[in-house]
């Protein structure tokens, strides 16, 4: 489990934890484009619901909804730990 103002990847979390996001990694602008447009900009608090039991995709909840993003797609963002 990740420590109270570590800096990780999103995709390093373990269910439950939560976090801000910093800044996202992506250089293929379509992925970058498209995680922006489903919310996840700089500042998000960002918290772990589920993992799926092969570690793929995984459960995130952020602005009151819920959305399941691949290991892959979730190593490109950078977050800060708050819990």
């Amino acid at each position: 489990m990740r420590k109270t103002g570590e800096i990780c990847k999103l995709s390093e979390l373990e269910t439950g934890q939560v976090a801000t996001v910093l800044k996202l990694n992506e250089k293929n602008k379509k992925v970058r484009r498209h995680l922006l447009d489903m919310g996840i900009i700089k500042g998000t608090h960002i918290t772990v619901k589920k993992i799926a039991p092969m570690g793929d995709p995984i459960d995130i909840s952020f602005r009151d909804y819920e959305l399941c993003i691949c290991k892959e797609n979730l190593k490109k963002i950078e977050v800060e730990v708050l819990n």
